[in-house]
């Protein structure tokens, strides 16, 4: 598939950070790194998902190749940033990460798997092109982020 060359190189990053990520522990020299990790991960992810949102919204054309590509970019990011919440990464840094992360860490990683199996049906809505089932989709995947944010990230 001939991708643009943002979306290849966004593809590309997100693969070297998801293999980097698996011995997450071991690849964070500080707790301030994996802090400074999950939140740039969040705000790539944020930044696409922003994308497709204007696309719903009506506050872009819709652009069926566009959708698809930041979909794709959502997807790859919804893998990377729950390792960064290891032992030490629950303070500094400006963090907005609410103590309930480590408090009921079962319930956060439900609401992280929640989130990325919706992503994963906004990803394959995406590739449809119908933007009909992209604000479906969108909507489930807003949900599943709200919430999330709602229990564990501060205002």
């Amino acid at each position: 598939m001939n991708r643009p060359k943002f979306v290849r190189r966004a593809s590309a990053a997100a693969i070297v950070a998801l293999v980097a990520a698996l011995p997450a522990v071991a690849q964070f020299a500080k707790p301030e790194d994996a802090i400074e990790y999950r939140q740039s991960v969040m705000t790539v992810m944020g930044a696409h998902f922003g994308r497709i949102g204007a696309m719903v919204q009506g506050k872009v054309p819709f652009d069926a190749k566009a959708a698809a590509e930041n979909a794709h970019v959502v997807h790859e990011m919804s893998l990377l940033p729950f390792s960064a919440f290891g032992p030490g990464t629950d303070l500094g840094h400006d963090t907005k990460a609410k103590p309930a992360i480590w408090k009921d860490p079962a319930k956060f990683q439900a609401a992280a798997k929640d989130m990325q199996q919706q992503v994963v049906k906004l990803d394959a809505a995406a590739k449809g092109g119908n933007l009909d089932a992209i604000k479906t989709a969108f909507g489930d995947t807003a949900k599943a982020c709200k919430s999330c944010h709602d229990d564990f990230r501060e205002k």
